[in-house]
């Protein structure tokens, strides 16, 4: 057993919630710090609660790099990239452009799947161990292709995912239809499907409150409305120093801040490739054909996951734009969209709740996870799939904490 140390988490979403449980289940003294009011109220609050450990495909692709052109001048509704000038978004972009070929792609997606399957197990333990409460759940998933093209490339990539050991199966419109009778309605439109049985779901904002409560019991502590203002690590120690003046130091203090990653890596002299990347989700009451597996449908870009009694439904992805604000048409576009994949999924004339949040994304798709500065670990730029990586990316942290990573 390591010698226990302080540790300081700068940030309550999903991957800092899951490392600060983490590193406390290590015997280690952890507070965490984060500007909200209160654990999971950012980009983790209501995003599209699926925890995808198949499909981590990067965003970096051939096919993505060819969409481009339409991206930049808004053609696409579904993902559009906001062209900014300034030097690291140039730079993240030329990273993207050298990720996005075929080569490239494989390599991302299979080390994305090696980190998915570990923090598959990584979120058991944690769950079985505090008794975390966040509807967890495992329907499976089916991804919908409406063209044969897409339903080609999806069964190329199921080839390489099932030798690195993912159950997946090939479905043809019936078969879709048996296994989710929901999809009824859309049967004509379905070239194929792809289901994955081993999917599963779950609250992301429930999670990080259910693991901020176990954090307490655990000796934990946590500091909200607190935003950090800087970060040094040229003392003895690393420190952070709050907008009300107050300077906390500790052994280790890692930055699981999404967006606001690069901002106070920045303070260390170093630069993280991690752009925002929005996303907008709403949360309905079930239609009158809500599916029960989680629905990827492909040519809409939209997702459905069931939690409970209520639908998780989001899309879209805004490279480059740092605004929270729900955009009215953006929010009309991923309604229209969802009418469009599963018209009676949800009840669409009574959601409940919309919102808009930043994934952090880099160049490869893939977290880092690393050493910055003396005592100072980075755990961001999970993109979309934060919720999936959070438990793994979490016991990567614990390794570089005590020496083994």
């Amino acid at each position: 057993m390591n010698a226990a140390q302080e540790v300081i988490v700068l940030g309550a979403g999903v991957v800092g919630m899951a490392t600060a449980l983490t590193l406390a289940d290590r015997g280690h003294r952890v507070t965490v710090v984060d500007a909200a009011r209160g654990p999971g109220l950012g980009t983790s609050f209501a995003n599209g609660a699926q925890l995808s450990y198949a499909y981590t495909d990067a965003l970096a692709n051939p096919a993505t790099l060819s969409q481009v052109p339409r991206m930049l001048f808004g053609l696409d509704s579904a993902l559009r990239f906001h062209l900014r000038l300034d030097p690291d978004f140039l730079l993240w972009s030329l990273a993207f452009l050298r990720n996005g070929s075929a080569g490239r792609f494989r390599q991302n997606t299979i080390a994305g799947l090696e980190l998915a399957a570990r923090s598959r197990v990584a979120l058991q333990a944690l769950t079985a161990r505090h008794g975390l409460d966040y509807g967890h759940a495992v329907p499976g998933k089916i991804h919908l292709y409406r063209t044969q093209t897409a339903f080609a490339a999806a069964r190329a990539m199921m080839t390489l995912k099932q030798s690195n050991g993912i159950d997946q199966a090939v479905l043809d419109p019936e078969d879709t239809v048996a296994l989710e009778p929901m999809l009824a309605p859309v049967r004509h439109a379905i070239v194929g499907a792809l289901h994955t049985p081993g999917e599963a779901v779950g609250d992301p904002h429930r999670f990080c409150v259910s693991a901020h409560e176990a954090l307490m019991r655990a000796g934990g502590s946590a500091c909200f409305d607190t935003r950090v203002a800087t970060l040094s690590a040229d003392g003895a120690r690393p420190a952070i120093v709050t907008g009300d003046g107050s300077r906390i130091a500790a052994d280790r203090i890692v930055i699981a801040a999404g967006v606001e990653a690069p901002r106070l890596a920045r303070q260390l002299g170093v630069r993280l490739p991690v752009q925002p990347m929005k996303g907008y989700s709403i949360t309905a009451p079930p239609g009158s054909a809500a599916p029960s597996v989680s629905v990827t449908d492909v040519a809409n870009r939209v997702v459905f996951a069931r939690l409970g009694n209520r639908m998780r439904i989001a899309g879209l992805a805004e490279l480059g734009n740092r605004d929270t604000r729900v955009d009215p048409k953006r929010l009309g576009a991923l309604i229209e969209s969802a009418r469009a994949a599963l018209p009676d999924a949800a009840d669409y004339g009574a959601i409940e709740s919309s919102w808009a949040g930043l994934r952090p994304m880099t160049p490869n798709s893939l977290p880092i996870t690393r050493t910055i500065a003396p005592g100072v670990i980075a755990n961001a730029g999970h993109g979309a799939l934060g919720w999936t990586y959070a438990a793994g990316s979490a016991e990567r942290v614990a390794e570089l904490v005590e020496g083994s990573g």
